[in-house]
């Protein structure tokens, strides 16, 4: 099945490459591709019957106008004579495209010859194109003198390449590293970057334990520092990773030394979306009461269940004064209320009950995996198959790691404790209000920036670079690229950090191998490999390299495909006039006499609150159940 995010990331990536749907047509194979480009017909047929553009429309309807429209290309190319382009490597082709018509009048660039008076100026760096997720394509800028510098009839070049190699960022020991980092790249513009400042301390490598010892060895480097160097403050230090769920074993480790940090281009660990629904799912397992967690996660993933629906549930509940659990765990209240998200409901807390036993015979990790499995959270993830859906995946994850360092850190692990925990955590930095704190940000989002201090972790093999550019050289000189860039945000100190083994994605500990960049440093120009075993004091003496695995066939559960059908039966209700009212009397086949309390909704479409003696209030459909008016 095609999910609606793959077409619209499809069609997205198809308006970047300046593609209209005849052009994605003729470049797809297959049914999906068929299917993607169909869609993206109707979709632009859409946007245009509601005088309506999204975001890549910005750019590419302007260039379709430019192209069809000789009278407005004219204009715009006598009104902008000279063009210049920053961030060059991280254009897409639409907006090359749309430079071309602007510099060129639409014209070939190459067989362009009215130079006088004109010129088009392009800054970049091949070597720090790190952007093909968003379309970009360096080799635009590796084709621009090729492209608008051929030779003319006269012989001569219309182009010239000046090489900025002149960095006054960084000291020489770490340009000479990224230097020889990014050499090892065959696709790129000869430049070696030359520092006008000194040489510089030794670049700092440690090998650690595991992703704890690492978060460990990473906060203990920047304590010493703080200490020792009255000129630094936690401002000036900065924490690279490759993915956002390395965050987490780092985050705990800043709040138990009581740092201030901030996550820079992204949201701290315990504050992201993901992570919030399923610590609500956990909650909701240990006190059914928390209504805040039960509305949080009750249509997450979706199960049908609409707004209307959850606020006729909400009202009944605060209108009994009961917990809104009472009625939504009660399937003769949901059938009454709920209408057509009746079964959505009923799958929802035969979900929740079937968790619940669970809690007493499973450790916090294997709850947290058995909420991930048995809510759809993880499948719909997966299914989705975006690059963010991965992402979320990898944070949830992560939260499963998060719950096996607490079992090994703790003496008697327990769900409520895991959640203290966390919740200590994710508060323990909503007071600080100062900048004065340690960035923590992936790689991609530190471009442009730079810090006296940056530790980079997680040099390992399949993390960084990532294991989907192990068998493909071109993504494989990307993540250098992305290497190149992490390393050359440093001015004064770096540190670079990997494990020897790491927990991924929730997983048993697996060995982990350096990464081949770390090979590719030259090793004058690093200071030791010192082993760090911090990981070792954070956690009991026991085996850690084994995870009992959840038995999936002994937990599988079969939800009924179909809710049970209520059949509509003819009961004595009202007699004719008289209409169900609060106070009035009735009596129930199973449960009795009983008293009505509240009637919720009007006409037809009403259901009954009533109090039945020796137990609480039942919401009831009158037209279903089998009641019987009793006559004062």
């Amino acid at each position: 099945m095609t999910l609606p995010k793959r077409v619209r990331l499809a069609i997205s990536n198809a308006k970047n490459q300046c593609l209209l749907p005849d052009d994605l047509l003729k470049s797809q194979d297959g049914q999906r591709g068929k299917l993607v480009a169909e869609t993206y017909r109707l979709y632009r047929k859409a946007l245009a019957a509601n005088n309506a553009l999204d975001f890549d429309d910005l750019l590419l309807i302007p260039v379709q106008l430019l192209q069809q429209n000789e009278k407005i290309r004219t204009y715009w190319h006598n009104r902008f004579k000279h063009v210049l382009v920053d961030e060059y490597q991280d254009t897409n082709w639409t907006q090359y495209e749309l430079i071309k018509q602007l510099v060129t009048n639409g014209k070939d660039p190459s067989s362009f010859k009215d130079w006088n008076n004109r010129s088009v100026f392009v800054v970049g760096d091949a070597d720090q194109s790190i952007y093909s997720f968003r379309a970009a394509d360096f080799r635009i800028l590796m084709g621009f003198q090729e492209d608008f510098g051929k030779k003319n009839l006269e012989n001569t070049n219309n182009s010239t390449l000046v090489k900025l190699e002149e960095n006054y960022r960084s000291t020489s020991t770490i340009l000479e590293a990224a230097n020889s980092l990014i050499s090892n790249n065959k696709e790129r513009i000869d430049k070696v970057l030359r520092a006008t400042r000194g040489e510089g301390e030794p670049i700092k490598l440690t090998r650690c334990d595991d992703e704890i010892a690492e978060a460990e060895a990473v906060i203990h480097r920047l304590r010493i520092l703080d200490a020792s160097n009255p000129e630094l403050n936690w401002g000036d230090m900065a924490i690279l990773y490759r993915t956002n769920a390395q965050s987490r074993a780092i985050e705990d480790s800043l709040v138990r030394w009581s740092i201030p940090y901030i996550v820079v281009g992204g949201l701290r660990f315990y504050d992201r979306r993901e992570i919030k629904d399923l610590l609500a799912y956990l909650r909701l397992l240990i006190n059914p009461s928390d209504s805040v967690s039960l509305l949080r996660v009750l249509n997450v993933p979706k199960r049908g269940i609409g707004k209307t629906t959850v606020q006729r549930l909400s009202d009944a509940a605060s209108q009994l004064k009961i917990p809104l659990w009472e009625v939504v765990n009660d399937p003769e209240a949901v059938r009454s209320l709920a209408g057509r998200s009746a079964k959505g409901l009923l799958n929802f807390s035969e979900l929740i009950n079937e968790l619940q036993s669970h809690l007493l015979s499973s450790s916090p990790a294997e709850l947290v995996q058995l909420v991930l499995e048995k809510s759809g959270y993880l499948s719909e993830l997966i299914a989705t198959g975006t690059d963010e859906a991965e992402e979320r995946r990898r944070n949830l994850q992560e939260l499963v790691n998060a719950a096996l360092q607490y079992q090994e850190e703790s003496e008697d692990a327990n769900l409520e404790g895991f959640l203290s925990t966390a919740a200590l955590s994710s508060d323990a930095d909503n007071k600080d209000t100062a900048q004065n704190r340690v960035t923590l940000m992936t790689l991609h989002s530190s471009k442009g920036l730079e810090f006296p201090v940056v530790c980079l972790v997680g040099m390992e093999q399949g993390l960084f670079p990532s294991y989907r550019s192990l068998d493909d050289p071109s993504s494989l000189e990307e993540e250098r690229r992305l290497c190149y860039v992490g390393l050359t945000r440093a001015k004064e100190k770096l540190f670079l950090f990997h494990a020897s083994e790491r927990r991924m994605w929730g997983g048993m500990r697996e060995p982990a191998i350096a990464s081949i960049f770390l090979s590719e440093i030259p090793e004058e120009l690093v200071k030791g490999d010192i082993p760090l075993s911090g990981g070792a004091t954070l956690r009991r003496e026991k085996n850690l390299d084994r995870l009992t695995r959840i038995d999936r066939q002994s937990n599988k559960k079969s939800f009924p495909s179909n809710a049970e059908n209520a059949v509509r039966k003819t009961y004595s209700g009202p007699a004719p006039g008289k209409r169900w009212s609060v106070n009035d009397r009735v009596e129930h086949s199973s449960f009795g006499e009983g008293e009505i309390t509240h009637v919720f909704g009007t006409g037809e479409k009403i259901s009954l609150a009533i109090k039945f003696s020796g137990m609480g209030p039942k919401i009831l459909d009158p037209r279903l159940a089998p009641l019987k008016l009793i006559d004062e």
